[in-house]
């Protein structure tokens, strides 16, 4: 049931992501924009160089090699979710209407439904991951 609902977590946060693409708002040349979002970029692309050669799977299936703590994972447990969110939202804050904020949730759900089934796997794996997570927020430090 959890891969299940991973996947329809990814499902979500595509169809959000496609959504922005077709109404237009995934990119902006607002200046605030453009620096957010090269910033998330940077964030999910040191959060792919930490994680490694492990390979991304439609449902959130623990990878081998231990629990990654180090780089981003070090101030949050899910770097890519954060980056993937970041890059939405920063085009939505300057496009904002009632279907972007829409778009912008399907997203941001999908993310919350990936991160939360993705952490109880990951546990099932590696049961040091509890401890990890009492250290780290998911997306943004001391906060969530």
């Amino acid at each position: 049931m959890l891969k299940f609902l991973s996947i329809l977590g990814l499902i979500v946060m595509i169809a959000g992501l496609v959504g922005l693409l077709k109404i237009g708002v995934l990119f902006s040349p607002q200046p605030v924009t453009i620096v957010l979002q090269v910033l998330a970029l940077a964030l999910l692309v040191w959060a792919r160089i930490t994680f490694g050669r492990r390979s991304f799977h439609a449902a959130a299936n623990p990878t081998e090699g231990g629990l990654v703590t180090s780089g981003p994972y070090h101030y949050i447990r899910h770097p890519i979710y954060t980056a993937a969110c970041l890059f939405c939202w920063a085009s939505i804050i300057t496009h904002l209407s009632l279907i972007s904020v829409a778009f912008g949730l399907m997203v941001f759900l999908g993310s919350i439904t990936r991160m939360l089934t993705e952490e109880r796997l990951v546990q099932e794996r590696y049961p040091q991951y509890l401890e990890y997570s009492k250290k780290t927020k998911r997306m943004l430090p001391g906060v969530f």
